[in-house]
């Protein structure tokens, strides 16, 4: 069990940069809330999350507003 988690701990976990690059305002009430789960509330404000299909998925769904970082 501990050998498990020393490996895990080991491991790196992907992680992806997200920067609002577009306003809100005009955007429709399910975008706004994707920004928010994002956890980007103003504009320019960056967030680095874990990358995983759940995040990718927000981020599809407001591609036009975000802008990914490497």
């Amino acid at each position: 069990m501990d050998k498990e988690v020393i490996d895990m701990a080991k491991t790196k976990i992907k992680k992806i940069k997200i920067k609002q690059t577009k306003s809100r305002i005009g955007a429709p009430k399910d975008q706004c809330r994707t920004l928010d789960a994002l956890g980007l509330r103003k504009l320019n404000k960056v967030v680095e999350l874990v990358d995983n299909p759940a995040v990718r998925g927000m981020i599809n769904k407001v591609n036009h507003l975000v802008t990914v970082i490497d």
